[in-house]
């Protein structure tokens, strides 16, 4: 790979993470310009988003554990929420294909992808220290953990619009405060 095509590679992946993100569907943006030119496959480009994912994902792990060393389940586990919202449209395009692979050859790779990202949770977590089924087991906890604390803040999100909506009262519009004095009371309450 030439240096002018890894830098063009880059380019369209972060492109597709972008449209991802944007989207937020779950759906792989096959159709962008050059994906098809620079990406063999499906498989092609779910490897590459993986391996960005997994790059924030160690990356907010180290940091997690350096401001959190007391209890590495929670540090690992707000690691990998943190690196959920910062890519979401990545965690939800590569959800879709574990859940729903195109093919056999799919389904073999994003299995053992996600067995070897729950070994190493669990690994970073104290709670396994090689890559057997068990600790596999392990991270998926860590992971779940993760996620359930992900819809709840949702779900708090959630109610405290509905909440907030329902007890407004209706006002002129002259009389209307600006974004800045709503935040200051929502930080107030």
């Amino acid at each position: 790979m030439t240096w002018n095509t890894f830098h063009h590679r880059g380019e369209i992946l972060q492109t597709v993470i972008e449209t991802a993100d944007a989207r937020r569907d779950g759906a792989l943006p096959m159709q962008l310009p050059g994906v098809s030119e620079t990406f063999r496959d499906e498989l092609d480009l779910l490897a590459a988003l993986w391996l960005k994912w997994n790059a924030r994902l160690s990356g907010n792990i180290e940091r997690a554990l350096t401001s959190e060393p007391l209890d590495l389940e929670a540090a690992v586990a707000s690691a990998w929420r943190q690196t959920s919202e910062q890519l979401p449209g990545v965690r939800m395009v590569l959800d879709r294909y574990v859940e729903s692979p195109s093919d056999p050859e799919m389904a073999a790779a994003l299995q053992r992808a996600s067995e070897k990202e729950w070994a190493r949770l669990a690994a970073a977590a104290g709670l396994a220290n090689d890559e057997s089924p068990a600790a596999a087991r392990a991270g998926r906890q860590v992971e779940l953990k993760a996620r359930s604390a992900i819809t709840a803040a949702a779900a708090e999100a959630l109610l405290a619009n509905a909440t907030t909506d329902v007890t407004t009262p209706t006002v002129d519009e002259s009389d209307t405060p600006s974004l800045v004095d709503r935040i200051k009371a929502v930080l107030a309450a």
